[in-house]
């Protein structure tokens, strides 16, 4: 029997006939839901529609037949709930694709590899630059002027792409060089770099301690030298000065900023007299710091040093195994206080009183490597471009 099509009125004064047009409003599907949930007729009498469906109700309940969804059905608890989890979710996700959206218009460099083209903070701007195989043909260019903090020291450095600490201490692959053999010649690159490290990156020698390793590897035949570096390190004075080999700042003044230390330089050897290697090393370091009195400030101290070292071949001549010559070592250093002679860098901070004396020698890059030392030496207190 279909619904809506008529059925045989209990009361038929009160029903319209069928076909009539003045069937009742409410349709099927609303007086099935009523009688469902209800489980009884609406409180005025019923049409014959309504019998007419209550009857069905009836007779599925009488064969244990229940219609999808209804009543008791966890399906349509479970429909609901992932119903709610669609309205709740799709609202979410749009809020963020919007803020993505939003952001990504803004700043169109943070989608990986910047799709758009649009520049901005390039990643490839602080990947590591290329191991440095020959001197640079000018400075770094400059960075974006962006203020160091503890969490990012070399913001606004040219050193933020260089290695970390002894990572920038890369050897040159060794080759046999006159009547020195390969292990030979390698055996000499590792202790230059072993004065390197222990000289410019130890944390104890940074901190104003002994750099015994630096001093194990020199040749205790150069007694001269040892003596003035031992005398430099223990009342240092203009004359005897640590920082001319060492990297040292007062603990009572000046901490480091993390564990890392920016390193860029390269090292080179060739046959040098009295049949031996020479090896010529020039690198750059840079310090970031703040002061010891728990002042967030940031800055940076950047020290250049170029070292000349011999080691001969012990089978020719009176020298020890295992120890290098050193021949020169120079230094030039970038935002330290000047005139000051007590074994200790001094950086200065932009938060510092200004000094009396006006600076009395020209301004430098610290990052220019394209020069030599010896080029860009000049009498007098000058000041640094940068740090």
């Amino acid at each position: 029997m279909q619904r809506g099509a008529g059925a045989v009125a209990d009361r038929p004064s009160q029903e319209p006939r069928p076909g009539s047009g003045e069937e009742p409003s409410i349709p099927d599907d609303v007086w099935e839901k009523f009688l469902q949930e209800h489980g009884t007729a609406p409180p005025e009498e019923p049409s014959a529609r309504a019998r007419m469906v209550s009857e069905r109700l009836r007779q599925q309940d009488a064969r244990g037949k229940e219609p999808e969804g209804w009543r008791t059905g966890p399906a349509w608890q479970e429909m609901n709930g992932r119903a709610a989890r669609r309205r709740r979710v799709w609202p979410v996700l749009g809020v963020l694709v919007a803020g993505a959206v939003a952001v990504v218009a803004m700043k169109p460099s943070l989608l990986p590899g910047d799709p758009f083209g649009a520049g901005g903070s390039d990643p490839a701007a602080a990947s590591p630059l290329p191991v440095e195989t020959a001197a640079p043909t000018a400075p770094p260019s400059s960075a974006d002027p962006e203020i160091p903090t503890a969490a990012h020291p070399f913001a606004g450095s040219p050193a933020l792409r260089w290695a970390d600490g002894e990572a920038g201490l890369v050897l040159p692959k060794a080759t046999p060089v006159g009547s020195l053999s390969e292990a030979q010649v390698r055996q000499a690159l590792e202790l230059t770099r072993t004065l390197l490290t222990d000289a410019n990156l130890n944390a104890a020698t940074l901190r104003g301690r002994r750099p015994a390793t630096a001093l194990s590897v020199i040749e205790p035949k150069q007694k001269d030298l040892l003596a003035l570096l031992n005398t430099s390190l223990r009342t240092p004075d203009k004359k005897h000065d640590p920082l001319a080999m060492f990297s040292r700042f007062d603990p009572s003044e000046a901490k480091l900023v993390g564990d890392v230390i920016k390193t860029r330089g390269r090292m080179t050897f060739k046959a040098g007299e009295q049949a031996s290697v020479a090896i010529h090393a020039d690198y750059t370091f840079v310090y970031p710091v703040q002061k010891a009195d728990g002042s967030k400030e940031v800055t940076r101290t950047i020290v250049r040093r170029v070292l000349d070292i011999e080691m001969s071949d012990p089978a020719k001549y009176t020298v020890t195994r295992g120890k290098i010559a050193v021949r020169r070592y120079d230094q030039e250093v970038g935002n330290t206080a000047c005139d000051v002679y007590d074994g200790y860098l001094h950086p200065q901070f932009d938060s510092d009183a200004p000094a009396d004396a006006s600076p009395t020698g020209p301004t430098t890059d610290p990052y220019d490597r394209s020069k030599g030392i010896d080029d860009q030496r000049t009498e007098g207190c000058g000041t640094v471009s940068r740090v």
